[in-house]
């Protein structure tokens, strides 16, 4: 049985919301300078974070991307504000009020990585049938880069990005890139992939019916800091040469997982199979994370379809069918 959604009339592409991953800030660029000739999807494009960009930096004072929780959105504010407090704010106004019937229907926030972890959605949920259905179409038509869906499990914490203010929303995160420069194979895939999903919600919009299928969701279970000298606190290793660049692999109890200054070998001691990323991703080393660690897990989505009166009754095969 088809489930029946409401349609997505109010779309956010957001970039920039960390002010050095560059792909994001050209990309919503180059939609602004193209915007009068695309008339056929009401689309808001917005730099999240002009300040940061500006000065090609991550932030000014606070990550603007861990800014979106009730509290940090609604609580009195310090004195003085860090901008990207008010920042959040402001976007919160202009997007939301998060978890309102006003909030836009989805957002969809574009981010580099250092990481080699190709295409992926990152959300809250792993039972949003849009988000999903998004991320199944995408893995359908992006050809040979590899497209993930991360679902970072905060449980009954508040969700604290900027994804989180609409009805639905993910990251659209892309690597591996160097913070502060753009590559043109990088821009061209998230891009490419931005254009599916906008495509993609044209054809939910006009009825096209879009058939379940079988999707492998990537769900958090914790994360790992570098080894770290007691005293100054300073890492005393790096990620272990077996183990860089190959984020979503299986990473067994025992396999190499640091390389220290000196030259040994710390194995992985969890007593669990898992799929590292974001590994070795620059941006956290401050906030003490040397890779996640996830859970894969494979289950079917329904099919879904706008709820309007006037519906067209056109499906999007699965590719079982189209086999």
């Amino acid at each position: 049985m088809d489930i029946l959604l409401p349609g997505l009339s109010r779309v956010a592409v957001c970039g920039g919301t960390h002010g050095n991953e560059l792909s994001g800030v050209y990309l919503v660029r180059e939609m602004l300078r193209m915007e009068k000739g695309d008339k056929d999807m009401s689309t808001q494009k917005l730099l999240s974070n002009p300040r940061a960009v500006k000065l090609c930096r991550r932030y000014l004072d606070v990550d603007l991307n861990r800014c979106f929780t009730h509290a940090a959105l609604n609580g009195p504010l310090p004195n003085p504000a860090p901008y990207e407090i008010v920042r959040a704010r402001e976007l919160n106004a202009m997007l939301g009020p998060k978890g309102s019937p006003q909030a836009v229907d989805l957002v969809c926030d574009l981010h580099n990585t250092t990481s080699n972890m190709g295409l992926c959605l990152i959300a809250f949920s792993d039972c949003d049938w849009i988000s999903l259905h998004i991320y199944l179409y995408l893995q359908r038509e992006m050809g040979c880069i590899p497209v993930r869906y991360v679902h970072f499990d905060v449980s009954d914490k508040d969700s604290y990005s900027l994804d989180s203010v609409g009805k639905h929303g993910f990251a659209l995160e892309i690597g591996p890139q160097p913070h502060g420069l753009v590559r043109s194979n990088i821009y061209s895939a998230m891009k490419e992939g931005l254009q599916h999903i906008l495509n993609w919600v044209r054809l939910f919009n006009s009825g096209v019916v879009f058939n379940g299928g079988s999707v492998d969701v990537f769900t958090t279970v914790g994360h790992v800091d570098y080894p770290r000298d007691e005293d100054t606190h300073n890492i005393t290793a790096a990620i272990h040469p077996q183990l860089q660049d190959r984020d979503f692999c299986l990473l067994h109890p025992g396999d190499p997982l640091f390389q220290t200054f000196s030259g040994q070998t710390v194995s992985y001691k969890g007593s669990k199979v898992l799929h590292p990323f974001f590994i070795n991703e620059c941006a956290y080393y401050e906030k003490g994370v040397a890779l996640y660690l996830a859970t894969k897990r494979t289950f079917t989505i329904p099919a879904v379809r706008v709820h309007k009166e006037d519906h067209q009754d056109v499906r999007f095969p699965s590719e079982e069918e189209e086999e």
